[in-house]
């Protein structure tokens, strides 16, 4: 099978968790005999940072206007079995375009931020990588997230059929390794800096720091700054590239995971740095959302804490449990949560809705697509504000 994906970037790890879940599933593919082009707009913040050039079975191809290469998209959509875009994609709305004209292809749109753009979309705000028509035309929706999130897609953007594709990790990568001496802690966390998540951070992380002083605590991760509240006993570590992320968890016996508040909010939601983590072995301490224990066994996998005082005591606790803790999370990782799970997964998926009759989208959707978003704005713009109404209820 061939894929054509139209995304935020696989090129580069900095800031973004797209990258990282990508190449696993590039990876994963091209082991399954299927083929991955990746197109990706050459952003300054990215190609500052980038530390992927090649995929393993695929072309990458980053360009300055997606005018430039529309003829070579146009090409690999017409060759393609699933055309994609994906959240946060900056051209998400032409390549959208490009792809809901396909004559064969799957047209797939890859939600990997819904609780952003359920969010954006209540409030009436421009979903930028979607666009006014919503998910109406798609013959398969995807979401990083499930549980509530299925329904308000379908309620909300008129997404016909939807499904979750998860997080995941590539074991290649993240696996057990030796602690390196600057990320020495008591507890750990890795992400990028994320207003939605500082609450959470501060109560579960910060907190704990204040309490305990003689504790070491670390944490990784781009866009933190001055007016970030750091404590004495905060070491730094400015971003990472994923080559570095098992020595980073292995360095604490305990990683923390905290989960930005829409994506909460939906359930269902396990960040990548949950599967990261226990397939290096090492124990995470998370907030709770919805559907958690889906993913990992509370007290036996995965620990949890929704509070101050719930996240010391993990932090006090002896280190041979947290390792048990850590064995076992690992064991659920491979056998269930690895990028050749979710790949196997992916192919299932398109499948199934390429065998299902393919609906030609009706007369006037066909002359939206044919005028362009800004006709096709009228004609979103009742069902939006209505299903708005109804996810906000």
């Amino acid at each position: 099978m061939r894929f054509v994906v139209f995304g935020l970037t696989v090129s580069s790890s900095w800031g973004n968790g797209h990258a990282t879940l990508w190449r696993g599933l590039a990876g994963a593919l091209a082991r399954q005999g299927h083929r991955l082009d990746f197109f990706e707009r050459d952003q300054p913040w990215y190609a500052a940072h980038r530390d992927l050039r090649t995929l393993p079975a695929g072309d990458l191809v980053i360009y300055r206007e997606l005018s430039e290469v529309r003829a070579r998209a146009d090409e690999a959509i017409a060759s393609a079995d699933v055309a994609m875009v994906t959240s946060y994609c900056p051209d998400g709305v032409e390549a959208g375009d490009r792809v809901l004209s396909a004559r064969s292809a799957l047209r797939v749109f890859y939600d990997m931020d819904t609780g952003v753009t359920l969010e954006r979309a209540r409030r009436g705000l421009p979903v930028e990588w979607l666009g006014p028509r919503g998910l109406r035309h798609h013959d398969l929706v995807l979401s990083y997230t499930g549980g509530r999130a299925l329904g308000a897609l379908a309620g909300l953007l008129g997404a016909r059929r939807v499904a979750p594709l998860y997080g995941s990790v590539d074991p290649e990568v993240h696996r057990p390794s030796r602690p390196v001496r600057p990320f020495l802690g008591d507890l750990s966390y890795l992400g990028t800096y994320a207003p939605s998540r500082q609450a959470a951070l501060e109560a579960l992380f910060l907190g704990p720091a204040a309490r305990l002083p003689e504790r070491t605590f670390v944490l990784a991760g781009s866009m933190y700054d001055d007016r970030f509240p750091w404590r004495p006993n905060v070491r730094y570590v400015r971003h990472l590239e994923p080559s570095l992320h098992p020595a980073f968890f292995c360095s604490s016996p305990l990683t923390l995971s905290v989960t930005r508040a829409e994506m909460a909010a939906l359930g269902h939601c396990p960040s990548g740095r949950l599967f990261e983590a226990a397939a290096c072995g090492v124990p995470v301490l998370s907030d709770w959302f919805d559907g958690l224990d889906a993913f990992f066994t509370p007290g036996e996998e995965i620990l949890v804490a929704r509070s101050t005082r719930e996240a010391v005591a993990a932090v006090e606790l002896p280190r041979e449990r947290l390792a048990r803790l850590g064995a076992r999370a690992r064991e659920r990782a491979l056998d269930e949560h690895t990028a050749a799970a979710r790949a196997r997964e992916l192919v299932r998926l398109c499948e199934a809705a390429r065998r299902s009759e393919r609906p030609a989208p009706p007369p006037a959707a066909a002359a939206e697509l044919r005028a362009g978003p800004e006709a096709a704005t009228r004609a979103a713009a009742a069902p939006l504000d209505a299903a708005a109404e109804g996810l906000a209820g």
